[in-house]
């Protein structure tokens, strides 16, 4: 194909679904995504969309060009990713992703990194899905939960996510301190919106108290956090973050299946760079007051 800009656009506005999407992930304006468009369907003489007042549809020529697009991109992520990564300076790039619950401590540790070594541009990444290593998507990813399996991955032990049940001291004094398991049903809690999260407290708590009192509940981690330090319910926090709050009682005994083991992950061919080792060097170092 003579213009693979075009074929770019198609894919993005096929994976986003909208103009405005595709424009926003490709920082052009919206005009240039339809006359990318125009000029793709144009040049095969079919139409690749279905427009619709909800955005755009792939058609079944569409969709036969855009997995083709999609392998294309990935093969060019995976390569610039790899590209990043070579050399010996610590410099560039540098991707992290991990659980949005470590950023108040992955944070921090990031910013001191980047005093260390100037030259690094600091890209951290959070969120539910998996970013991909083998296309590039990051350098090192901090996992939860089994062991990641994926092929071609250097995984490495870190240290768990200790968890523990709190409250504030104003939610006590106003309800009382739960004294066991059967005080929980007269407790409101803070909690997961979804039955199907995979973190152990969650599901734990899922199993111990009446669906009734989950009383407050989001599917993000730093709402779930500020709802419980705002005294909405009891809840689960990191214990590291927890004892720097005064404000927070832990009410119930630490139970050891509530942790779970975080994994550091890096790809095989980006694991002996310079820059990897240099961070995962600094991390092992500098995180050991996580141990709890």
């Amino acid at each position: 194909m003579d213009n693979w800009d075009e074929i770019k656009t198609a894919y993005q506005v096929a994976r986003m679904g909208t103009v405005s999407g595709a424009a926003d992930v490709l920082g052009v304006h919206h005009a240039t995504v339809i006359r990318h468009i125009d000029a793709l369907e144009g040049r095969l003489g079919v139409k690749l969309f279905q427009r619709h007042a909800r955005g755009y549809t792939a058609t079944e020529a569409g969709q036969d060009l855009l997995r083709v697009a999609q392998a294309t991109d990935d093969q060019f992520s995976q390569l610039a990713g790899r590209i990043r990564g070579l050399g010996n300076e610590v410099s560039g790039d540098l991707v992290v992703t991990s659980l949005i619950s470590l950023a108040p401590r992955m944070v921090p540790l990031l910013a001191r990194f980047q005093t260390q070594y100037p030259d690094v541009v600091v890209r951290y990444l959070t969120g539910d899905r998996l970013f991909r290593l083998e296309y590039g998507e990051a350098h090192i990813a901090i996992r939860a939960g089994s062991a990641p399996d994926q092929p071609d991955n250097v995984v490495q032990a870190f240290h768990p996510q200790k968890m523990g049940l709190y409250a504030t001291k104003a939610y006590l004094s106003a309800n009382g301190t739960p004294k066991g398991l059967d005080d929980f049903a007269k407790h409101r809690f803070v909690g997961h919106d979804s039955d199907n999260s995979r973190a152990p407290f969650n599901r734990w708590l899922r199993s111990h108290i009446p669906s009734a009192s989950l009383t407050f509940r989001s599917t993000d981690t730093h709402a779930l956090e500020e709802a419980i330090k705002a005294g909405a319910g009891i809840g689960f926090l990191p214990v590291i973050e927890a004892r720097q709050d005064p404000d927070l009682v832990e009410i119930y005994e630490r139970q050891e299946e509530w942790s779970a083991p975080l994994w550091l992950v890096t790809h095989v061919d980006l694991h002996r760079t310079t820059k990897v080792q240099a961070f995962l060097t600094f991390l092992k170092e500098q995180s050991k007051d996580w141990i709890v």
